[in-house]
């Protein structure tokens, strides 16, 4: 099985398993604090490129029907590191993809109108993020992420 099949696999039970998980029980969210780690679900991407422990959530968002992310630099301690996506627009696709540092670029799904994940260790360094779909980074769909 190649490689990319795998992955394919790999990201439809993920994708089923948090839609499960999505449809019981109610949100709780008493006694909690807003750190800006994320609530939201959508499927998760997982990769490896070294690191450990540390790590953190971070959230993006696209902007209505525009070419832009809500932020364009992000900044986490290095380790396991989430980014969850949110694209409102219903018509027009978008992603998260992070590259830099030694790893090969990882992906959220391409989206319109959901929310998706990306995992991955992520050692200290520097780290663009950007839509990968077709013209939007050129238009300026693109940020940094900083690890520490």
């Amino acid at each position: 099985m190649s490689r990319r099949t795998s992955l394919v696999i790999f990201l439809f039970l993920t994708l089923v398993a948090v839609i499960a998980a999505g449809c019981g029980g109610g949100d709780d969210n008493s006694g909690s604090s807003d750190t800006g780690a994320a609530t939201d679900t959508g499927a998760t991407t997982e990769t490896s490129g070294g690191g450990g422990g540390g790590g953190g959530t971070l959230e993006v968002a696209a902007v209505g029907d525009e070419l832009k992310f809500d932020k364009t630099s992000l900044e986490a301690p290095a380790g396991s590191v989430t980014i969850n996506f949110t694209n409102p627009s219903a018509s027009i696709p978008h992603n998260v993809t992070i590259e830099g540092s030694g790893i090969d670029s990882v992906a959220t799904e391409t989206v319109t109108g959901e929310a998706s994940s990306v995992k991955a260790e992520l050692e200290a360094g520097t780290y663009d993020f950007y839509c990968s779909v077709g013209g939007h980074r050129a238009a300026g769909m693109e940020g940094t992420l900083t690890v520490n």
